[in-house]
């Protein structure tokens, strides 16, 4: 795998989903440093998406989850599959997985999977799979290899950025987002020696994320277009929920303006709109440089903070 720069983003995938409406993958992204990288949620297509853009599971160095809803996670079992061992110059070294517990706040919250759950049932499903590819093929056992990290939450306050995986090539930092009913769900950003990416994750316009995000070389923030469903005739209760656990361009653009980001990528859209549509509308309150993402874009970050769109 080789890199332009030392740091690079590449979107994978940037449709919300689960409905599909569009060609795009769902949601994820790659964050390469050195040569390895780092995969931001693992939503539909992301397996095939990672492959073509040259990443292959001997460099996966972690992964991390935003939220748990299904179009954020649905190809995480796949990704481990076709990126574990020799044979398809997969992963033969540990790695682990940061997401979120257990959701305190739901009725059944002790009776639904955290990401250790969501690691365990993934290991207990494919246990067929996986023992006979480790005696027939001669891979290494995995779950001797993943280590689930389920997210502790800050004791003071976690409206300010909290570090939640540091190594040699990067220091992750996270923050509470507001995507009710979903609990927790997370913002990350990766500050690397050429700069720092932010994600939004799932959001509502949210001052903690502007907290996370302060002066971050790019803001890769969620984009909902409230308009196409209302014209659409869809339920109240499917309305609301976009209302309020999402952010429209404009909402994304004073994101965006409050952190003083230096650009703006918006990803994880939600609705119908062309690329100018969307672009409009967070350049109605953000005066920076606005991508409106694709799967499999790549944006190389240097240490001089100039982009290259490759």
């Amino acid at each position: 795998m080789e890199n332009k720069s030392s740091t690079e983003l590449i979107t994978l995938g940037t449709a919300a989903g689960p409905a599909i409406r569009g060609r795009e993958n769902g949601m994820a992204s790659a964050v390469v440093v050195n040569n390895q990288f780092y995969m931001v949620d693992f939503g539909l297509g992301c397996v095939r998406s990672a492959h073509e853009a040259g990443l292959r599971g001997k460099d996966f160095k972690a992964g991390f989850i935003t939220h748990l809803h299904s179009d954020h996670v649905a190809e995480f079992p796949a990704f481990l599959m076709w990126n574990w061992g020799a044979p398809v110059e997969g992963f033969a070294h540990p790695i682990s997985i940061h997401g979120p517990g257990q959701d305190a706040n739901h009725p059944l919250g002790t009776k639904l999977s955290g990401t250790r759950g969501l690691v365990d049932h993934t290991l207990e499903a494919f246990s067929y799979d996986l023992n006979i590819r480790v005696t027939d093929e001669a891979r290494p056992v995995m779950s001797d290899l993943i280590n689930p990290v389920e997210i502790a939450l800050p004791q003071t306050s976690a409206t300010e950025p909290f570090l939640v995986y540091e190594d040699d090539h990067v220091k992750v930092t996270a923050v509470l987002v507001d995507h009710p009913p979903v609990h927790p769900a997370f913002g990350f950003r990766f500050d690397t020696a050429d700069g720092s990416i932010t994600f939004s994750g799932d959001t509502a316009e949210s001052a903690t994320l502007a907290k996370l995000a302060y002066d971050t070389d790019i803001l890769v923030h969620e984009a909902v277009n409230l308009e196409f469903f209302a014209s659409r005739g869809f339920d109240a209760a499917f309305l609301n929920h976009q209302q309020q656990s999402h952010t429209t361009p404009e909402g994304a653009g004073r994101v965006a303006t409050a952190s003083g980001a230096k650009r703006l990528i918006l990803s994880h859209l939600a609705g119908v709109a062309t690329p100018a549509e969307w672009a409009a509308g967070a350049a109605s309150t953000y005066a920076g440089p606005i991508d409106v993402a694709t799967s499999g874009q790549r944006f190389s970050l240097v240490a001089d903070t100039t982009y290259a769109t490759i």
